[in-house]
């Protein structure tokens, strides 16, 4: 039987968060992204449970795993200015693998990059604040060609 590896419990970042149980080896693959797969429209137009909570995972096609629908509790990732996981696409599906060695205890990150249409507005700028407190924070989930 293995042992479970990660699990999702209250953040200090926000909301829920996904923590090591165990030593993770960098290159490891620790879950999949879960749920539906939609379009951003559909997405975008379903009512949330979570206010402040977005569980959407972006294809590089346009596509989206929407998590709040049949999700894993990868949903739960919280991002960082300065990750140790990335989001790896194998066709219609998105694995999260460690970037660096981690230590059991700690969160798991993924930079989200977000991109929005047009330019940023201070009102997104807020609504997408970056709490993620690294010495690398750039203030914003955007990404770093947006911001």
């Amino acid at each position: 039987m293995q042992q479970r590896r990660i699990t999702a419990r209250r953040s200090t970042v926000h909301g829920k968060g996904l923590f090591a149980l165990r030593p993770i080896a960098a290159g490891e693959r620790l879950i999949e992204y879960r749920g539906e797969l939609t379009t951003w429209r559909r997405a975008a137009a379903r009512p949330r449970a979570d206010a402040g909570h977005t569980f959407v995972f972006g294809f590089s096609d346009g596509r989206v795993i929407d998590g709040s629908r049949g999700g894993s509790s990868a949903r739960f990732l919280n991002h960082a200015c300065a990750p140790n996981c990335e989001a790896i696409e194998s066709g219609d599906r998105v694995f999260l693998h460690a970037l660096a060695d981690i230590a059991p205890g700690c969160e798991l990150f993924i930079d989200y990059a977000l991109v929005v249409d047009g330019e940023p507005t201070d009102e997104m700028r807020l609504l997408y604040a970056c709490r993620c407190g690294s010495a690398a924070c750039r203030q914003t989930m955007l990404s770093a060609s947006k911001r």
